[in-house]
């Protein structure tokens, strides 16, 4: 087994992940990885559905709930979508009356 980092061959097995494949820990670099992981994308109409929830407001953990995806997911996406908008605030200094 080949770290997919550092490429070291030191590795172990460290547990499994919940669907049941195992997880392995590189003794060089202490990077955990999984052999063959199966990512999974979000539909286009789930992603569409955060941005309205996100939109109404609601709180993370219930738009995780409704939309049915992670909230570490949702954090991200969140966190990504936010850094992208325009942080900068107009302000006018006020009128001072003699």
């Amino acid at each position: 087994m080949q770290c997919p980092a550092c490429h070291g061959l030191r590795t172990v097995k460290n547990g499994r992940i919940p669907s049941g494949k195992p997880k392995w820990m590189c003794k060089d670099c202490r990077r955990q990885f999984v052999v063959n992981p199966q990512r999974h994308r979000i539909p286009t109409e789930t992603i569409a559905l955060v941005d309205r929830l996100v939109l109404e407001k609601l709180s993370l953990a219930g738009i995780a709930r409704a939309a049915g995806v992670s909230p570490r997911w949702l954090q991200y996406y969140v966190n990504k979508k936010y850094a992208v908008v325009s942080q900068t605030v107009a302000v006018h200094p006020k009128k001072k009356f003699d």
